[in-house]
């Protein structure tokens, strides 16, 4: 099958990459994540993948034009809610450049890690395959966590501290004070 393959960043490509491949199918991936912040990150992750991909002769979809206005207008004040916004901007790019670009199916990196919602991701990759007139592939590739992990350090790849959005990024370095037992906040 001919294969879109939403793709976070570098290391998550790395497992499902391979799988994909050796199963026989043409794959070719799509970066687009306008959740990913800051500009920085952002940079840091698509270069990573760039590289990767260079390596691995993976060709890759991506647009020039960084979209975090589009996630922070669909994720302000409904921060709760963040996970399934971020999941359903990007398997519905997905699924419309899979459409138009004749491809057989799509799915995600999101999928390799063990961090992410799959029953989320699951329900809206199909909602979106059927909006967009494609199949979503729903692969478990978790499975590959640690071998992508180990890969990755071997190459040397960039490896980020958290999913890439403002939200994950405050949970990930911001901890909130500590408190005693009456949950006055400790000082000095």
């Amino acid at each position: 099958m001919k294969i879109l393959l939403h793709i976070c960043c570098g290391p998550c490509a790395i497992y499902p990459l391979r799988v994909l491949r050796e199963g026989g199918d043409e794959v070719c991936g799509l970066f687009y994540n306008p959740n990913i912040h800051p500009y920085e990150e952002y940079r840091k992750r698509l270069a990573a993948l760039e590289t990767y991909a260079g390596r691995e002769g993976l060709r890759i979809i991506r647009e020039e034009a960084y979209p975090l206005e589009e996630f922070l207008r669909q994720t302000a004040f409904r921060e709760e809610e963040r996970c399934l916004t971020c999941y359903r901007l990007r398997l519905s790019q997905a699924a419309r450049i899979a459409g138009k670009g004749r491809f057989d199916a799509f799915t995600t990196t999101l999928l390799y890690s063990r961090y992410q919602k799959h029953d989320l991701i699951r329900g809206i990759g199909e909602e979106a395959a059927g909006r967009h007139g494609i199949r979503f592939l729903y692969r478990d590739f978790r499975e590959g966590w640690a071998e992508g992990v180990r890969v990755s350090k071997e190459l040397g790849m960039y490896r980020q501290a958290y999913c890439g959005c403002i939200y994950s990024e405050k949970e990930r370095f911001c901890r909130p004070p500590r408190k005693d037992n009456r949950g006055d906040p400790l000082t000095g």
